[in-house]
């Protein structure tokens, strides 16, 4: 049995892993998926959202555990893991990104350029709020196009703005403790959010154990959850 620790994207929550978590546990393993500070049902303030309080957030969570993790991140988490992967490696058995930012030391999300990524079109940047949101009615084709409505109507009841502050903020990391952590990368091949494109250069600038293939939206976790959690499993 291995434990499987989920860290969801920008503007998400862990209710989106509810589908995949049934999965894993079926398979019987443990589960463990909470709300980044300021997403889902977390209340933090804004002004107190940052790279770092994610982090220690899902470092708490690692503490806790008996046995080192699979730590599997979305989107924007993928910042969030190898932050906690050079906090924290001895207390990570790998690191899974499933169309996830994995950045190089130094890059933020914001300075990480793609220009195939349609989320420009439906964002709205609040500098006076410190916020990000996105246009609700764009966001279907962008994020959820192979999505049931149901799903649709479920996401779009949950999703929050977010925090600019951790989309600026580099990515510290070292070759002697995030960089000795196995990863493997689950790209999204239909992925308007963060192209295609854009993870081939993330993975292949630095390379993973292992790269699968999902013919998805950048939610696989609703519209694949079965196929997504034989590939978590498969690694």
């Amino acid at each position: 049995m291995s434990t499987f620790l989920l860290v969801h994207g920008a503007w998400m929550g862990a209710w989106c892993w509810d589908k995949v978590i049934l999965h894993l546990q079926n398979a019987g393993h443990k589960v463990v998926a909470q709300d980044l500070p300021g997403h889902g049902q977390d209340q933090t303030p804004i002004a107190e959202i940052s790279l770092q309080a994610y982090t220690e957030r899902i470092i708490s969570l690692l503490d806790a555990s008996a046995e080192p993790v699979v730590l599997v991140a979305h989107s924007m988490g993928g910042i969030v893991i190898s932050q906690v992967a050079e906090a924290r490696p001895d207390k990570i058995k790998s690191l899974v990104y499933l169309t996830a930012y994995l950045l190089p030391d130094g890059q933020s999300i914001l300075s990480s350029s793609d220009s195939d990524s349609q989320i420009p079109t439906i964002l709205e940047i609040r500098q006076a709020e410190g916020v990000a949101a996105l246009n609700a009615e764009g966001m279907p084709a962008v994020f959820f196009d192979d999505c049931s409505q149901e799903d649709i109507d479920l996401a779009l009841s949950h999703l929050r703005p977010d925090s600019l502050a951790p989309l600026a903020t580099p990515v510290a990391v070292t070759e002697d403790n995030f960089g000795r952590v196995p990863r493997f990368y689950i790209e999204c091949l239909q992925d308007r959010a963060i192209s295609p494109t854009k993870q081939r250069e993330m993975y292949t600038g630095l390379p993973c154990q292992k790269v699968v293939s999902l013919n998805s939206s950048h939610s696989a976790f609703l519209s694949r959850p079965a196929e997504l959690a034989e590939h978590l499993l498969a690694f």
